[in-house]
């Protein structure tokens, strides 16, 4: 897991949620990982994917999902 990188980043972990299951669905391992600090609540979750998926990822979470 050490060439794995970030594909997406928010403070709120829903929506880091959503992403990763979203590229689940389409066929890609992500992981969830949380940067939060639980004493100072701050900080922000991260999805990482393997170095061969980056691309597909970055192309999926730009043109299918939106939070508004």
């Amino acid at each position: 897991m050490d060439n794995w990188k970030s594909v997406y980043e928010d403070k709120l972990e829903y929506r880091a949620t959503i992403v990763r299951d979203v590229l689940t669905d389409r066929g890609m391992d992500p992981v969830l990982m949380s940067k939060q600090d639980s004493a100072y609540n701050f900080g922000y979750y991260e999805v990482l994917v393997a170095p061969d998926h980056i691309l597909r990822a970055i192309k999926i979470i730009n043109d299918e999902i939106k939070f508004e």
